[in-house]
Parts: structure tokens; sequence; C-alpha cells
């Protein structure tokens, strides 16, 4: 590189290939953005969607899902009301974050320019970031999150500092609102501080501060959802996909097990389903259709769940009654697995584990699930004249456009393994400086625990993963420039 300044800002401003790549960006960013807002006038909504505005509109303090999002949402909604500026600020979060994690990489592992551009034209012209973006979703927010919390672990190897240790912890508890993905942030940042050359209390600091902060967030999530529900739960959510994981094993246990007690009632809708409802279905669900558990009207959770609460009204989104049922579902679940182990692995977390791999677009397939009409409460939040809704691109014209993104995942992390493997046997990682080898080992670990979080805790989709697959491209792109020697060598 022919200029490499001594401080970031000198870097990223005074590096004429570096203001070159901003000023692009920056019009790139906003031509993009008008181009698909043309094209999808509204923004694109799931269920999820309405829980997260429901409870904006009800300013409710706990939700089925983490409450961060709802939090962002009811301060957006304080300065506008308008979709299109929520979906553009969610997209240029994105942009700035993967930006940073840009010029972060380039500054401290240096890439050769043809590499860096590379990087740089993948990450801004990605049509899959527009598609999330236009989600009303933690999906955008938690991705930009998540990318600056990958950029400072970076920076806390090549340069730590107290400032920079406690707004890390701050992000990490951030991020655990927004999603309990970032449950495993943690982890990973304490094995980042430990390979720190830093004295005991900063390393200390930096591993027990996100962890205090999650656990206020957990008891205040408890407390909250003890007053609706009359039980302490951190996660109403969590009991149902407990349950709907164990589920899939259970057409193949030999013999009906003994329900835990308490789970009896529960337990017989499970027998029906299976004894009496599947078979004519046409085929026994697996890992690899999804949460299907969560979502088939005749499964035993809604069943059960229609029998426990009866047809009095919600009105609190579900979670009254989701959490009245979730303590059984969380009990009846983990009781399973723990009885059933072998086939808990072999027909929940194996076909998962297939599905990591080529995970599937989900809710990406089609915009807004096949449907131009919205809820009302989207209707209302967003001040739509009229429940339908409009767009230029076809429904299903995301899926032709995305449906290559699953199987581009799966062949990066392929790549990557091979790559990392070369690197680790290569002669040039021995020259390598410490910090260098320590951000390669520090993607190896994201993607290995991501990839095994992911794996244990729900079935697989694709939008989870988009995190992980822009690392690691960035990352195979910075292991092949350096280990192009060698490669060119054998």
């Amino acid at each position: 590189m022919p200029y490499f300044p001594q401080t970031f800002r000198q870097f990223v401003l005074k590096n004429p290939f570096n203001r070159q790549y901003l000023l692009i960006a920056a019009i790139a960013i906003v031509v993009q953005l008008i181009i698909f807002k043309i094209l999808y006038p509204y923004a694109d909504f799931f269920s999820d969607s309405y829980s997260y505005i429901y409870a904006a509109i009800l300013k409710q303090e706990v939700n089925l899902w983490p409450i961060g999002y709802t939090i962002f949402l009811r301060l957006f909604h304080v300065f506008s009301h308008s979709d299109t500026a929520l979906v553009a600020v969610q997209y240029i979060l994105i942009q700035c974050s993967a930006l940073y994690l840009f010029f972060s990489v380039s500054y401290w592992l240096q890439p050769g320019e043809q590499t860096r551009r590379v990087i740089f034209y993948v990450l801004l012209f990605n049509p899959l970031i527009l598609y999330i973006s236009n989600y009303v979703s933690s999906d955008g927010l938690f991705l930009a999150i998540s990318l600056v919390w990958f950029t400072q672990l970076l920076w806390l190897l090549h340069r730590p500092s107290y400032v920079l240790l406690i707004a890390h912890g701050l992000l990490i508890a951030i991020a655990f609102t927004v999603r309990y993905n970032a449950m495993y942030y943690p982890l990973i940042t304490a094995l980042v501080l430990l390979r720190c050359p830093q004295k005991i209390a900063f390393k200390a600091l930096g591993i027990v501060l996100p962890l205090v902060l999650i656990g206020v967030f957990i008891n205040f999530t408890k407390e909250a959802t003890r007053k609706v529900t009359g039980t302490a739960q951190f996660s109403v959510f969590g009991g149902w996909q407990m349950a709907n994981n164990a589920l899939y094993m259970f057409p193949y246990l030999k013999d009906y097990p003994e329900p835990p007690a308490g789970c009896e009632a529960f337990h017989k809708e499970v027998v029906h389903f299976f004894r009496d409802i599947i078979p004519k279905g046409g085929g026994i669900p697996s890992p690899m259709q999804g949460a299907i558990y969560l979502k088939h009207p005749q499964a035993p959770l809604k069943k059960f769940l229609q029998l426990s609460y009866g047809n009095k009204d919600d009105t609190t989104g579900g979670i009254h009654s989701w959490g009245m049922v979730s303590p059984v579902y969380e009990k009846y679940g983990s009781y399973m697995i723990r009885q059933h182990p072998f086939y808990f692995a072999r027909y929940f977390l194996l076909p998962n584990t297939f599905n990591y791999f080529v995970p599937p677009l989900e809710k990406l397939s089609e915009y807004n699930l096949g449907s131009y009409s919205v809820s009302p409460v989207a209707r209302y939040w967003f001040h739509y004249h009229s429940k339908q809704l409009s767009s230029v691109a076809s429904i299903g014209a995301q899926k032709a456009l995305l449906f290559f993104f699953p199987i581009l995942f799966g062949l990066l992390n392929l790549i990557f393994l091979g790559l990392i493997f070369k690197w680790f046997v290569s002669t040039t990682r021995k020259t390598a400086a410490r910090p260098y080898r320590d951000s390669q080992l520090l993607v190896l670990i994201t993607l290995v625990v991501n990839a095994g979080f992911g794996i244990l805790a729900s079935p697989i989709v694709f939008r989870y993963q988009v995190f992980p697959m822009i690392v690691c491209f960035i990352f195979i792109s910075i292991l092949a420039d350096k280990l192009k020697p060698e490669l060119q060598s054998t």
C-alpha cells in the first residue's frame, strides 16, 4: 500500500484510495436505496414484524422476542412514521458497519489493493443487504451491531484500550437485547481478551462487564414477564423452541415415552398428533423444513395453547397466552432430550447440521410472505392509507435473485476451512505477526461457535447466517491474498 499513516482516521480520510472508496460508497448507497424503494415502495412484513410493532404500540417491557428492536422502533417513531425512512436507516447502519469492518481489516491486516477492491465492491453491491434492510425485523439492526462487535474484537487484538473495552461491553449488552444469538458473544470476547497482552484487571473488566449487563437485563425481563404471565421467565419463546426441537425425534421413538409430571395433557396432544394427524399428512417433518411444529395449526403446541387458553382475547400480543404454556413446553422438551439424546442427535442435530451449510431462504423467498396486504397494526404504525401494498417487482423476484446465496454460504464455509488448514500448516503463518495470526484464529472460532449455537438452538434459516457469511467472505479474501505465493507454487 503506497501510504500508511499512523492513525486510523488519517488512513480513512487521507489515503487517496480510501477517500475514493468513501465517495463511491456514499453515491452507491443512495442510488441503490432509491432504485430498491422504487421496486419495493413498502417495507416487508412477517409475523415477527407485527409482534414488534404491537409491543411498540403498547409500550411493553417484554415481548415474545427480545425487546431491543421494539425499543428501536419506538425511538425511531419519535422522529418519523415512514417505513421508507426506517428501511433507509437500517440499510445505512448495515453499510456503515460493513465499511467500518472493511477499513479496519485494511488498516490492520493490509491486504493487496486488488483484494481490497473485491471485498469493497462485493460488500457494497450486495442485494441481500437491501432485502434484509427492508424487513420490519431485528435482522438488519442485529447484523449491523454484530459487524461492529466483530470489528471491535479486531481492534482489541491490535490496539486494546479501556475506552474500547467499555464500549465493547455495552455493545454486547445492546446486541443481546436485540437477539439472543448474542449470548455467545461474551465467550468469544473472553477468548480474545485472554490473548491480549494486558493486565489481569483489564481482561477481567472486559469479561465481567458484558456478563453483568446481560444479567441485569435477564433479571429485568424475568420480572417484567412475571407481571404479565404470573411466572418469572427469561424467554417466553424459549419453551416453545425447546419443545419444537424435541418433537422432531418423537415419531422415531420405539414406544411413546411417559411424560414428566405436569405435562400429561400436553403429551396427550403430542401422541394424538403423531398417531392420528401425521399419517394423513404425507410425511414426517424434518428440521430442514424449518420450525414446523411452531407453525402447524394442528401441531400439539398450538392445539395445547388453544385448550389451555381457550377463546379469550390476549391483549398482550401473545405474551400472556404463550407464557402460560411455555413452562410446560420447556419442561417437556428438556425432559425428552435428556431421556433420548441419541434420537435427538440423529433426528434434529444431524439434519440441522446439514441444514447449516445450505440454509433455507425461508422468509426471504417471498416479498411480504406472498401477500399484498398487511396487518392493521402495521397500517396504524406507519400511517398507511390502506392495508393493501404494492410493488413494481414481483413477489417471487427476490427468490429468483437470492436463491444461490444459501449455496454460496455453504461453499464459502468449505473454502474457508480449506484455506485455514493451509494457513495453519504454511510457512507464511510462522513469519506473520501475532495479532495477524490471532485475527485468523478469531474468525475460525467465531464461525465454529456460531455454527454450534445455531445447530443446537433452532432449525437453521439463512437470514440468521448473513453475519457469518460476510465475515467468512472477507477472511477468505484476506487468507487467499496472504497465501497467494504458496497457493501459486502448489
